[in-house]
């Protein structure tokens, strides 16, 4: 009697077939297949290879990825990695409207960059990473910090508790302690306001109708983000591995 395929069946036949109609065999980090309900890696080990005669493991480029440049900048991973950019550029516009300093607009500008570009959970700490080398300290501190701030109001700037999360997560859902950590550290921090502006720029109530672009923010880039030379993931920063993994997420290794 046949049985109702698993999750890990499922993605194990797509992965297969993928790899059927490409020059190259796909695999799937164990992170990226946890993000599915299942441990372990998909696609791994010379059995794989008995399964695609003739085959490699992919170890460059996605061919189903847009094609980045030799030695890309941030706005080229806004251009073919990025996806939730126009979130960004709404908040990035409101602080531009409100006429805030360059460095709280480039802040807003990249704080939720990991959910954009590499993963939802923890983002505020895994964005900071990411821009660390090429930001000032404040501007990377303050995305950091953005992730506890948010959950928590500030009278004295207008900032309330965002009712899109109450339709998120319910009305009784408390943060976890850590986050509630981070914030009383926060709160004493000679930074604080930087990152309280983040979430008082955020758009929380998101329109996917707004019209926003790229354009007004490039020099303002072009002064605050350090663009190494050789390009983003060569350069050889404590963060240069996340951006290769961003444009080459199913390297076999």
């Amino acid at each position: 009697m046949a049985t109702e395929m698993s999750m890990s069946e499922k993605a194990d036949e797509l992965e297969l077939k993928m790899s059927d109609e490409l020059d190259v065999i796909l695999t799937k980090s164990a992170l990226a297949n946890m993000e599915d309900g299942q441990l372990g890696a998909i696609g791994m080990g010379i059995h794989e290879q008995r399964k695609h005669p003739g085959k490699l493991f992919l170890i460059d480029d996605d061919p189903r990825l847009p094609k980045m440049p030799d030695k890309p900048t941030l706005l080229d991973f806004f251009e073919y990695r990025m996806r939730g950019a126009n979130h960004l550029l709404q908040s990035a516009t409101h602080a531009l409207k409100a006429g805030m300093d360059e460095k709280i607009i480039l802040a807003c500008l990249i704080h939720d960059i990991a959910n954009g570009l590499f993963i939802k959970s923890d983002h505020g700490y895994w964005g900071a990473q990411l821009v660390e080398p090429y930001v000032d300290e404040e501007v990377s501190w303050a995305i950091r910090a953005h992730q506890a701030l948010r959950f928590f109001p500030d009278e004295s700037v207008g900032y309330t508790y965002p009712v899109l999360y109450t339709s998120y997560f319910g009305a009784d859902y408390e943060p976890d302690q850590y986050i509630k950590d981070a914030y009383e550290r926060a709160r004493k921090h000679k930074w604080y306001m930087t990152a309280r502006l983040i979430t008082v720029h955020d758009i929380y109530s998101f329109d996917p109708n707004a019209v926003v672009s790229i354009e007004p923010f490039v020099d303002i880039v072009g002064r605050h983000f350090r663009q190494p030379e050789e390009g983003l993931g060569w350069d050889n920063s404590p963060s240069s591995h996340m951006w290769r993994t961003i444009r080459r997420p199913t390297k076999y290794l």
